[in-house]
């Protein structure tokens, strides 16, 4: 990269725009030159707001600062939301032909959060429609591409988000996560996310008092770039009745001090790797391997790090949780199914809404009793484990033409998301995940990460161990994609 602004991580470009090393105008010219001349390779942000009105509210920005009105650590921020949530004034598609004119009105708790500190919304990141299937691909839009090869997918539903920010047009994003949405783009893009644990950061776009699965969260370059997005994200706020207070240790975060907050001596933490679930999940070749040689990089700061048995048998996880409450939660989609315009929504959406009108109220109930069943059972391996670790994915990214792949390893896919099955066990579990890079590997030497599975509710400690990690490896800086 030629721009070093955009080079510039978002704890150095903050530091930067207060201390006056340069200005938001400056900032908000040097973004927008860089996404002119990436963005049309590989489509991650897909819908832009004038420019002229940008450099003019960046403008505004400098006004403010040179006053003496700091908004906050994002000050001056060029910040592209995921297309799934609203933003005020600026069109927001969910990835939908049904939604492809719609023009919000209020923006969403993370967007107001977001400006609350200072960003500047530029426009909105690729996703598929409504967030179903990683591949961010839709009707509207079409397919994002990957930043270490424009022809494969970043995954998804995420995905527009993960490769602005591996291509460095934005320095952090935000994204949403219920099947890897978060974690498999980050682990395809070769940069970091994290997945809170429920109730972390305030999320879903209709506020409905029911336990979503789905949850929003940061990511971005680095550890500490991904920490103080998730400061400005987490929090409780009535409209959101299952949110809760933040960890004050994460609101205590800033620039100044939050690599230092996030050090910590990790010198015996221990680790089970649970890698592919006993052979349970097929993998593509390259896969284990690459993932395995990075959790051995964990012994480099003195973790312990053991192979552990499978606490769950991952088939009738399958049949008797995740699909029900899959189904379950897809009932959102009703609104758009009826009226006889489900014809203009993708097949995933449709199969996965039509799967809801199959269900009882009692199979659901029961999905949720076997939830429970297998919460208690994941609880169990942190009596003996800190950590457990996996791949963010059960193959590389694939040709972006293809909507999902067919078979890994010679093996059927039963459904269009049985692929990244290797995900949900924590969406389930409520765990707090951060994704690191785990380097690079396969036939075609593709990015793949490691999902950092901590206990609920324990999201500064997954941050302070994947800062330790990061430390040791640096993929990040060690593999800026070649555009």
């Amino acid at each position: 990269m030629s721009n070093a602004v955009v080079e510039m991580t978002a704890v150095e470009l903050s530091k930067a725009i207060h201390a006056g090393k340069v200005s938001c105008r400056e900032v908000m010219a040097s973004y927008l030159d860089h996404i002119d001349k990436t963005n049309p390779r590989v489509n991650a942000i897909v819908t832009r707001v004038d420019g002229e009105a940008l450099l003019e509210e960046a403008g505004k920005k400098d006004a403010e600062l040179a006053s003496g009105r700091d908004n906050g650590w994002m000050h001056g921020f060029p910040q592209a939301v995921k297309d799934l949530v609203p933003t005020k004034g600026i069109r927001t598609t969910k990835g939908s032909l049904l939604l492809k004119d719609w023009i919000p009105d209020a923006d969403g708790a993370i967007v107001t959060a977001m400006k609350r500190d200072g960003a500047i919304i530029i426009g909105k990141t690729n996703t598929p429609e409504f967030g179903y299937g990683s591949q961010s691909y839709n009707e509207v839009f079409g397919a994002t591409g990957n930043p270490y090869d424009e022809n494969r997918t970043s995954g998804g539903s995420s995905g527009g988000a993960a490769c602005a920010v591996a291509l460095r047009m934005q320095a952090v994003a935000d994204g949403s996560d219920f099947m890897g949405s978060l974690r498999n783009p980050a682990g395809w893009c070769n940069i970091v996310s994290l997945r809170p644990s429920i109730g972390a950061v305030p999320s879903g776009g209709t506020e409905l008092f029911t336990n979503s699965m789905s949850t929003n969260g940061p990511m971005g370059r680095t550890v500490a770039d991904v920490a103080l997005l998730f400061a400005t994200m987490a929090g409780y706020d009535a409209k959101f009745p299952l949110s809760r207070e933040a960890d004050p240790r994460v609101k205590a975060l800033t620039p100044a001090n939050v690599r230092e907050a996030l050090k910590k001596d990790q010198k015996g933490v221990r680790v089970g790797w649970i890698g592919d679930w006993g052979g349970a999940l097929p993998t593509e070749p390259g896969v284990m391997e690459t993932c395995r040689a990075a959790v051995e990089r964990m012994k480099d700061f003195g973790a312990v790090v053991e192979d552990i048995e499978p606490f769950y048998n991952m088939n009738e996880f399958w049949e008797t949780i995740w699909l029900p409450i899959r189904h379950y939660c897809a009932s959102s989609l009703k609104p758009w199914y009826d009226k006889c315009r489900q014809n203009l929504m993708k097949p995933e959406s449709r199969w996965e809404y039509e799967g809801s009108l199959t269900m009882s109220a009692q199979e659901v109930y029961r999905a949720f009793e076997k939830r429970t069943e297998f919460y208690h059972s994941m609880l169990r391996v942190y009596d003996d484990y800190d950590y457990i670790v996996s791949p963010t994915a059960c193959c590389f990214p694939f040709d972006k033409s293809v909507h999902w792949p067919e078979a890994i390893d010679g093996t059927p896919m039963r459904t269009y998301h049985n692929w990244m099955e290797i995900v949900t066990p924590w969406t389930m579990g409520g765990n707090a995940v951060c994704t690191v890079p785990a380097g690079f590997g396969g036939a075609n030497r593709l990015s793949i990460g490691l999902q950092l599975v901590a206990a609920p509710h324990r999201e500064f400690e997954a941050l302070q161990f994947a800062s330790a990690y990061e430390a040791v490896t640096g993929f990040v800086d060690k593999f800026p994609p070649e555009f």
